[in-house]
């Protein structure tokens, strides 16, 4: 499992003094782009290959509110099936344990040229990785 911690900014909050909702997908995209950059991908690497990766549907279940300071950890773990899409879960965890918010998304890599998704998609990041172990391979 990936992690990557994030301190929640003041700004990020909303008039009720907590973590405003969209940022948790914020959270979540970051947690992704970095678990992909420790395996030796670039965002050029893809570009170059010709993928992107692209989320089709994101579940999120708040459990506990988030205060500016507050110090988080947000992990991520592909789920891997046949076909075009995969699943990757994500949890946002204060230091003491507690978790803020549970996400779960549907997603796959888009071939840029053609505007559609590529089949065996874990194949092109095996491919591209450094570490492909941090994907569960």
């Amino acid at each position: 499992m990936f992690a990557v911690s994030v301190t929640v900014r003041g700004y990020e909050t909303d008039t009720q003094g907590h973590l405003n909702q969209a940022v948790y997908l914020n959270y979540a995209e970051h947690a992704r782009w970095s678990m992909l950059e420790a395996a030796g991908i670039r965002q050029a690497d893809l570009i170059r290959r010709g993928v992107g990766p692209v989320v089709l549907e994101t579940t999120i279940r708040y459990q506990r509110e988030l205060l500016a300071g507050d110090e988080v950890e947000v992990t991520c773990v592909f789920d891997w099936a046949e076909g075009k899409t995969f699943r990757v879960r994500q949890t946002i965890r204060k230091t003491d344990g507690t978790v803020a918010a549970e996400l779960e998304s549907v997603a796959g890599l888009l071939d840029l040229q053609a505007r559609k998704l590529v089949a065996a998609p874990q194949q092109h990041l095996k491919e591209l990785a450094d570490d492909p172990s941090l994907f569960g391979f």
